[in-house]
């Protein structure tokens, strides 16, 4: 087996189409769940730039992309957590679930899982796929700790404490169980009215809910019926699964100019739920919302 070097410059390279993933089944039984390693962070789309882009001017961040129908995932993650926790925070484990937050793998560019994705500065400095040995990994820990020595910030003196519902919320919905992080997101904003990373993860997870239900076909089946809005907005959600942004949004759009009244109001009301799904200055949601105006008046 090949030993992971460390490696300055891009690290990643491609795009992998994650869509195949969202539904996963339940983890082998009698694995660890990799939301059991101590000291790790749970990234999605809304911590992704605090925990791993901004934290990693701070220390390097070693992000593993992981699924739990993966034996060797799971055994990479205890064996990063047991690392960590010997180093003493001196560097940051993040985990991404390649299942439940498909676009954050799909920016790291992941082919196949696990990956662990080394960065610094906020730029990949190293990576690797598959599992490796221990003191392989000690060996690569080392190495990146050695290259980077003296070129980040360190650790805040005052590193924020994360509430500890959050982190469970959070937890909940990176092992893919929507029932229990909707209730504990739908807790906290109870309590916070004005969190936003609440308000947002139940967008999420109530269209995920809603869009892994879907028949894989349902563009085909839209596409045959132009005249169904049920049909038109099953297909918009397996679209967005897929990774076709723009799609989605064409098809709801050209929905909106051949409907009046009501119906009008459902597609326009339901494309807008889609545009917050994504961040407002997304260039395909601009783009869309050009298009709708347009549609509109």
């Amino acid at each position: 087996m090949t030993r992971p070097r460390p490696s300055i410059g891009p690290a990643l390279a491609g795009a992998f189409d994650l869509s195949a993933l969202k539904q996963p089944p339940p983890p082998p039984p009698g694995a660890a769940e990799p939301s059991e390693v101590a000291g790790a962070v749970h990234v999605t789309e809304a911590n992704l730039e605090a925990e791993v882009l901004i934290r990693s001017g701070e220390i390097p961040v070693v992000v593993l992309l992981w699924t739990p129908r993966s034996d060797a995932s799971v055994q990479l993650a205890d064996t990063l957590g047991a690392l960590a926790q010997e180093d003493g925070g001196t560097w940051s484990l993040a985990l991404v679930n390649v299942d439940t937050t498909p676009r954050v793998a799909q920016m790291f560019g992941v082919q196949a899982v696990p990956t662990v994705v080394a960065l610094a500065g906020g730029q990949p400095i190293s990576s690797f796929q598959g599992p490796q040995p221990a003191d392989q990994l000690r060996q690569w820990i080392d190495s990146l700790l050695s290259a980077t020595a003296g070129k980040l910030s360190g650790v805040p003196e005052q590193a924020e404490q994360v509430d500890p519902a959050l982190e469970q919320a959070r937890a909940y919905l990176d092992n893919g169980d929507f029932d229990a992080a909707l209730t504990a997101y739908q807790d906290i904003l109870a309590a916070k009215p004005n969190d936003t990373e609440a308000a947002g993860a139940i967008r999420q997870i109530t269209f995920l809910q809603r869009a892994t239900t879907r028949p894989a076909d349902a563009p085909a089946l839209a596409d045959a019926a132009p005249g169904d809005a049920e049909a038109a907005f099953a297909a918009a959600d397996v679209e967005i699964l897929q990774q076709n942004i723009e799609g989605a949004f064409d098809r709801l759009i050209a929905l909106i100019k051949r409907t009046a009244g009501d119906e009008r109001t459902a597609a326009r009301t339901r494309l807008i739920e889609l545009f917050e799904l994504f961040d407002a200055a997304d260039p395909e949601v601009l783009a869309a919302r050009r298009k709708l105006a347009n549609a509109l008046y």
